[in-house]
């Protein structure tokens, strides 16, 4: 039974389903439940160190066990994925409590950077936002990181992993009526295309290893020979910066 493979096991189950079967299922899914844990952002919280999310992401196997059906034609480490992937992002919103005063710093921040890229000519360095917002380096950087993780989950698929969240829900003014909202979201897609397209090469590259390859933290820090922290919060500058210049037109993304 440890040579057979997890879809041989699946439909063993199935075939006969007995708690050794299931037990065996589960322990051939760590690998992938570890798999899906590394790329995916862990807010700096007490409930969500590993030993939590692979919990969580076993609980999504045996859900994925419960609801499999072979018949449809689909292999389950397919199917398992999503199970797995979406009980962690549900866990993770579920202890996510941002405090207001710190929704509010994003806000200030973003603001801030619109300013002195208004004022300099170009985009601030770190400890000029920094400074402006009489705050410590690093703890301009710490709000960076929270941006780039928060927000990762923002835009990452619901628990169902059948409705994807629309990159429009971060962007979007929600106190603003929407009439028409499809034409809205394309309308929006295609400025913050534009927006993404004045971002430095290396930003854009980091948006594209993270966004769309689907790279962790610390296979872009690698490659990109960064520390895993600054590559978050590059991430969080980056978003701040596109919300800021979505949110006021005469915002343009300016060179560093």
């Amino acid at each position: 039974m440890q040579s057979a493979s997890l879809q041989q096991l699946i439909e063993l189950y199935f075939s006969d389903p007995t708690d050794g079967l299931r037990h065996a299922i589960i322990t051939k899914s760590i690998p992938l439940v570890r798999s899906i844990l590394g790329k995916i952002p862990r807010p700096d919280h007490p409930l969500s160190d590993l030993q939590d999310l692979e919990s969580v992401g076993i609980n999504g196997v045996l859900q994925a066990i419960e609801s499999y059906d072979p018949s449809k034609g689909i292999q389950f480490n397919t199917f398992a994925y999503y199970r797995i992937r979406g009980s962690m992002i549900d866990y993770l919103r579920m202890i996510d409590q941002l405090p207001r005063n710190q929704r509010s710093s994003y806000g200030k921040v973003q603001e801030t950077m619109a300013r002195l890229s208004q004022e300099l000519g170009r985009e601030p360095l770190d400890q000029e936002v920094a400074d402006s917002l009489e705050m410590t380096l690093s703890s301009y950087h710490t709000l960076l990181s929270s941006v780039q993780q928060r927000n990762a989950l923002s835009l990452d698929q619901s628990g169902s992993g059948e409705n994807p969240a629309s990159i429009y829900d971060f962007f979007a003014d929600e106190s603003t009526p929407l009439p028409d909202q499809e034409l809205e979201e394309e309308e929006l897609l295609q400025q913050l295309a534009t927006h993404v397209q004045q971002l430095p090469e290396k930003e854009r590259l980091i948006l594209t290893l993270y966004f769309y390859e689907d790279l962790t933290m610390s296979e872009i820090a690698l490659l990109l020979d960064r520390t895993e922290a600054r590559v978050s919060q590059i991430i969080g500058k980056i978003l701040l910066r596109l919300r800021a210049a979505m949110k006021n037109p005469h915002n343009a993304i300016r060179p560093a």
